[in-house]
């Protein structure tokens, strides 16, 4: 089996995991409790702190078989098939790469069609900020009047570039720099759970150069594992 960057292999599944974003989790499950699903998001902040993430599993929470305590089961067909991106209502674009009108038109096309199997189709759009003036013209006529079965989730780390039309027809969470404390608690859990020897000082200095993003942490993890012979601490992470 080839190896599993540490960033995919302990991406979070479920709300409860998510790393330092409490106020956005919070309110998107008791948002869930209380039937009150907005129609469309917007998660803006830096790069790195789980906007995507976050995006997932409120996708699968939202269209799970089994959902428990408003978080996904991530057993049923449905969760299964959105974790592997294999899910037919689920749908990811990339804001950089589908930016014109012309797959905007497409998406809205596509939405008319109710939900193969879950209950909502879903549309995540990364980057969003990348779209071209005329496709976010196009994107605001299908927002502002949405059907019933279409929520749309879209991520920016540029939140001053989504137009105001965009943005006053959708619910906005600003996700935060992670602390440097969570980083590391959650880079000791990881390390435990692989049984890889290390120092908490050595660690701490990882989640210090992370800036506040959980997967630069991650990627300097799997740097770090890589240059290493048996323990991780200070001296040779310093190195």
């Amino acid at each position: 089996m080839s190896y599993q960057v540490l960033s995919r292999k302990w991406r979070p599944q479920l709300f409860d995991e998510i790393v330092g974003q409490k106020h956005v989790t919070i309110t998107l499950q008791n948002a869930i409790g209380m039937d009150r699903v907005a129609h469309g998001y917007l998660f803006s902040g830096p790069r790195g702190v789980g906007k995507t993430t976050t995006a997932r599993i409120l996708a699968k929470t939202l269209n799970c078989e089994n959902s428990l305590n408003n978080n996904p089961c991530n057993k049923c067909t449905n969760c299964h098939d959105i974790t592997h991106g294999n899910n037919l209502d689920v749908q990811e674009f990339d804001g950089a790469s589908n930016r014109g009108i012309d797959e905007i038109r497409d998406l809205r096309e596509t939405i008319k069609y109710p939900p193969n199997n879950g209950k909502y189709r879903i549309f995540i759009i990364d980057e969003v900020h990348m779209l071209t003036r005329e496709a976010f013209n196009a994107l605001l006529k299908t927002l502002e009047e949405p059907p019933a079965h279409v929520i749309f989730i879209m991520a920016t780390t540029d939140d001053h570039k989504i137009p105001v039309t965009i943005k006053s027809r959708t619910q906005k969470f600003d996700f935060k720099l992670i602390s440097e404390d969570e980083i590391a608690k959650f880079l000791n859990k990881i390390l435990e759970n692989e049984k890889i020897k290390h120092d908490n000082k050595g660690i701490f200095q990882i989640a210090q150069k992370a800036n506040g993003s959980l997967r630069d942490s991650l990627s300097l993890l799997d740097q770090v594992i890589a240059y290493a012979n048996e323990t991780l601490n200070i001296k040779m992470i310093r190195e």
